[in-house]
């Protein structure tokens, strides 16, 4: 921080520039983290929707004068901050701060365009030959004109960001054009590594004072041993509830059928007869057996499946050390081809090792797709060891979201992050604390929390015609406005359903147009309805009059047979406690904060919150649930929710007119 200039002088001069009003808990915010970064402390801050928490990170970040890497869980944040927040801030700092601090945005490799790819073409398996996906995939078709647009794109692009590309191409297009880290040739013997786009984001990462990324590179800098990300002083964590679910996954090893054959046609070419058939042998017994497998957690590994992952484990590592020892200039491209085995059959060989050797921290299931077919999954039972070993080490890390109390405290999330309660002190026990620096907006008298306790109480399975009622009744009384969160897609889609034929108003699926577009049209009429699941509970930012009805159809609990989620529960009653609220209540608390938040998004917004599941009135957890979500005023009067929603449509109407 410059002596003639107070952190209030930049937060006022950074909010002037983006057109916003200075917010007390935004200033709470700035002043914490702050203090926090001088201190080389580490910090827990919930900021509700409207604080402005991007600019109450970024200036003190800024000011701090050395390296900050911000990561965020959601592309449209990591767009926000590099396109709009961080050059309109940086900007308004530079005569403050003296000198103009500079910000790049880093992701994973395979979110680049990859030049050798595009021009040398893509190491194809065996029985489709080697070829120029360009040359082969018909123009006219979806594919061919997907890939004919990259090409002329890649002369266009400076970054070779996916994200930039618009309109988007398919996942399948993308694969065609781009490597993963493990794919990659290396810049030194790559004929397009001195124009790679990869390369240049790292550069470019490396000279940045604040550099954005995501949470899945942040989880894979921890996990992978092999430094991703440019060293820096201070980590600020936006999204911070998403972290564990992001960083789980990055920790998640999968064998499908399908995985493994492409792995064995890839090697083929490169190894003797012996290997790559001891490798083909090993692929069909382990294809067999998962043709017969059931969904559901192995807390045992049957004996069969053992036998088939050990021969798949020992036949992967032959052929890694063949491919190693051998070379073929009959193989055109022939460092590609290898770099691209060499990936897939490592991959197939250190998920078989993990499972074989069968850690008491890992969970093991498998899982069957109606598309995808059957998959094998490993998982660890937890992250927090790995987060208090690898986040919390030699630097200073922040981690803010709109939801990070829950039931009224910070230690469930501090706990799932391997944080010790708030206050405990000890040797290797990281030192932190929670602020709360609360919303602008004035929750009791904005929005309506009602709960339909007449209702019958959800089951696993069944119509819930009075939800359907209740929920129709709701719809018209709005006049639409409604945003529907669902727990599922099946009772998303039923509920659409059942309700086009009833009533007179436009209902949007999730799925049935891409994500974007539909929160566009949803946004664009007030009429107009928009249901889904998951990722509408915490994806949608609507404000104004065309969403004033946020329905969940019940508590968003885990399934019961998620083998993950109940492992997690299972280990947490085993240690004596409470595996219910620490795990499942816990998650869904979140999610229904995070749901809730999507009806207020601005100072002038009404509304209501509906829950069409009467537990969270009824039961001993519905305080808990209650208490992480935004302190609205509280009512199981049908009645009155609907007299307010019918208000609140015919003051909307009134504004419009």
């Amino acid at each position: 921080m410059t002596a003639s200039s107070s952190l209030a002088d930049l937060l006022h001069a950074a909010v002037t520039a983006v057109g916003g009003s200075e917010r007390p808990g935004q200033v709470t915010m700035a002043e914490a983290i702050a203090e926090a970064i001088d201190d080389n402390a580490h910090l827990l801050v919930q900021a509700g929707t409207g604080t402005g928490k991007s600019l109450g990170y970024l200036v003190p970040a800024l000011a701090h004068g050395e390296r900050v890497v911000v990561a965020t869980a959601t592309l449209a944040l990591q767009r926000q901050l590099v396109e709009r927040d961080l050059p309109r801030t940086v900007d308004a700092l530079h005569p403050l701060l003296r000198r103009r601090p500079q910000f790049a945005m880093l992701k994973g490799r395979s979110n680049y365009l990859c030049l050798h790819r595009l021009h040398e073409g893509v190491p194809q398996e065996e029985e489709e030959g080697l070829f120029d996906p360009f040359e082969a995939a018909a123009p006219s078709s979806k594919l061919g004109k997907d890939l004919l647009r990259l090409r002329d794109w890649s002369d266009e692009t400076e970054t070779g960001d996916r994200d930039d590309l618009t309109p988007g191409v398919s996942d399948r297009a993308w694969s065609q054009v781009s490597v993963t880290s493990r794919e990659c040739l290396g810049a030194s013997k790559c004929a397009y590594g001195a124009e790679c786009f990869a390369e240049a984001a790292r550069e470019r990462a490396k000279l940045a004072d604040v550099v954005v990324t995501n949470h899945a590179l942040l989880a894979i800098d921890a996990i992978e041993g092999a430094p991703v990300l440019p060293s820096h002083e201070v980590l600020i964590v936006d999204e911070a509830h998403e972290l564990v679910s992001r960083v789980t996954g990055v920790a998640t090893g999968e064998l499908t059928p399908g995985q493994v054959n492409r792995a064995v046609r890839r090697a083929a070419k490169l190894v003797d007869e012996k290997a790559a058939d001891a490798l083909q042998t090993a692929a069909e017994s382990f294809e067999r057996l998962m043709e017969l497998a059931l969904p559901g957690r192995l807390e045992e590994i049957p004996e069969d499946l053992g036998y088939a992952l050990m021969a798949l484990r020992d036949a992967s590592r032959t052929v890694i050390s063949a491919i190693g020892d051998t070379r073929d200039r009959s193989v055109q491209d022939e460092d590609a081809v290898r770099k691209q085995a060499l990936a897939a059959v490592e991959s197939i060989h250190g998920v078989a090792e993990r499972i074989v050797e069968g850690s008491e921290y890992d969970v093991v299931w498998y899982e069957r797709h109606d598309r995808f077919g059957a998959s094998l999954r490993v998982a660890p039972l937890s992250v927090s060891g790995l987060l208090r070993e690898k986040l919390f080490n030699e630097r200073s890390v922040v981690l803010t979201s709109a939801t990070l109390k829950i039931g009224g405290d910070f230690n469930g999330v501090g706990g799932s992050l391997g944080l010790a309660p708030e206050g405990i002190e000890g040797d290797d026990l990281p030192q932190w604390k929670g602020v709360d620096v609360g919303s602008p907006f004035d929750y009791p008298k904005q929005g309506i929390l009602y709960v339909a306790k007449h209702l019958s109480q959800p089951g696993r399975e069944g119509s819930r015609s009075d939800m359907l009622d209740e929920l129709t009744e709701l719809m018209e009384a709005a006049g639409g406005r409604t945003l529907g969160l669902f727990s599922s897609m099946r009772a998303a889609q039923a509920a659409a359903e059942e309700l086009r034929g009833r009533l007179d108003l436009p209902i949007l699926l999730q799925g049935e147009e891409t994500l974007g577009e539909l929160i566009r049209t949803f946004a664009a009429d007030a009429r107009t309805c928009l249901f889904g699941t998951l990722s509408l509970w915490q994806g949608v930012d609507v404000p104004g009059v065309n969403c004033q009805l946020v329905v969940m159809d019940r508590v968003p609990f885990p399934r019961p047979d998620d083998p993950l989620m109940s492992a997690r529960q299972k280990a947490v009653e085993e240690a004596g406690g409470n595996g219910f609220m620490a795990v499942a209540a816990t998650h869904a608390a979140l999610l229904m904060a995070q749901g809730a938040g999507r009806l207020v998004r601005a100072s002038g917004d009404r509304g209501v919150v509906a829950v069409l599941d009467p537990r969270l009135a009824t039961a001993r957890y519905g305080s808990f649930l209650r208490a992480t979500m935004p302190d609205f005023w509280y009512t199981t009067d049908r009645n009155q929710a609907r007299r307010s929603l019918a208000a609140i449509d015919a003051a909307a109407k009134a504004a419009e007119k």
